[in-house]
């Protein structure tokens, strides 16, 4: 009886369209060798044969990574976009920032007080009465 084994994590499994290719790996194959192949038959005569296939292996590198290269689940073009986003395109420091919460309120009730002067330019601003120790003496409303 035959054995087929079944994998256990089935994100994995990709779905081969032909040669047991997937999909990307058959665009990237065929784009090295439309790049690789008339590029050898150009350099053959002027720089010669191993110089030629050294040259044509080279230039074929990056397309064959492009089709099987992954790490994480993601591919080498997501990899390097990230990597230039991280080094290059953001800021080496990042400092940490929070937004304080007592601060924001701070910030409110200074914003009502400048309305309330706005509004009624006449009368004082509320405020607590403060006894001779310094301390706010509770009024009917702060009970």
């Amino acid at each position: 009886m035959p054995y087929v084994t079944v994998p256990k994590d089935l994100t994995k499994v990709k779905s081969k369209v032909l040669f047991n290719l997937t999909k990307r790996q058959l665009i990237c194959f065929s784009l090295g060798l439309l790049i690789g192949i008339p590029l050898y038959f150009a350099t053959k005569e002027p720089l010669g044969n191993s110089s030629a296939a050294m040259l044509m292996i080279l230039t074929m590198l990056p397309a064959f990574l492009f089709a099987l290269y992954e790490k994480n689940g993601q591919h080498l073009e997501v990899i390097i976009r990230n990597m230039i986003r991280v080094l290059v395109l953001r800021p080496k420091k990042r400092p940490y920032k929070t937004n304080n919460f007592y601060a924001v309120i701070e910030r409110q009730n200074q914003l009502d007080k400048e309305v309330y002067r706005i509004v009624h330019p006449k009368k004082a601003v509320p405020r607590r009465k403060e006894s001779s120790t310094g301390r706010y003496l509770k009024g009917k409303a702060d009970r």
